[in-house]
């Protein structure tokens, strides 16, 4: 990140330049804040009193800060330590904004770690009856379906147990 440092009413000196540097350079560990972006630093003197006006540009918001304080360098930790807030409350905003999306990316790539999933395969031997004994083997066997050949057709049929508690066939050609 680039500084830029201006002095109101106070020249700028090689030590406040270099602390106005080493402490926003702390701020680079956040995700916000890149190597194109400028700070600008705005210091004012009045009587007894000096303020640290701090302006940085960000793709998603502008981060700001200003302190007024005795001394200059604690202006200057005040006014970081505000400019952090700034971003931990912009970085969980983004976190609950994205979090369904995120959430999402995350199950879709679960899900494609899980193509390999393996399926059980079983094999029966269809037996011939009606209707009425389908539907009491099924009940027997606890099972929500059960496949027959039917006696009349010699087709195989599945009837099946529906929601509302009836039944419910399914005949092949």
């Amino acid at each position: 990140m680039k500084v830029q440092i201006y002095g109101k009413n106070v020249t700028i000196t090689q030590g406040m330049q270099d602390k106005v540097e080493l402490k926003l350079g702390f701020l680079d560990k956040y995700f916000i804040i890149d190597d194109n972006l400028t700070a600008n630093v705005v210091v004012k003197v009045h009587s007894n009193d000096v303020k640290v006006e701090i302006t940085i540009p960000t793709k998603l918001a502008v981060l700001r800060a200003e302190v007024v304080h005795e001394d200059f360098y604690a202006a200057v930790d005040l006014a970081i330590d505000k400019l952090e807030d700034q971003i931990r409350r912009q970085k969980t905003r983004l976190e609950k904004k994205h979090k369904e999306k995120l959430a999402l990316s995350f199950l879709q790539e679960e899900m494609a770690e899980e193509k390999d999933v393996y399926v059980k395969t079983k094999t029966i031997e269809v037996d011939e009856m009606d209707l009425d004994d389908a539907i009491m083997r099924m009940e027997m066997l606890g099972h929500s379906f059960f496949i027959y050949r039917d006696d009349e057709t010699k087709n195989i049929a599945v009837v099946y147990a529906r929601k509302d508690g009836g039944y419910g066939l399914i005949e092949t050609e």
